[in-house]
């Protein structure tokens, strides 16, 4: 992923991996504040990282894989 500046608001451009891992999700593009809030509310994400490492978004992610 050369350009991940593109998945982010600007205000996360130039952040480095780590960075961006602990960032909101608020800070991935298309992400508002009241989805972060819904994500919290449902699932307890808050940040990029529990986003990725989230049991159903993995549960979901290899059964896309296995699907093809």
């Amino acid at each position: 992923m050369a350009d991940v500046a593109k998945f982010l608001d600007k205000a996360y451009e130039g952040k480095d991996f780590a960075e961006l891992a602990a960032a909101p999700v608020s800070a991935l593009q298309g992400v508002s504040d009241g989805d972060a809030e819904h994500l919290k509310a449902a699932f307890n994400i808050t940040t990029i990282h529990d986003l990725a490492t989230n049991k159903y978004v993995l549960w979901a992610q290899a059964i896309n894989v296995l699907s093809k």
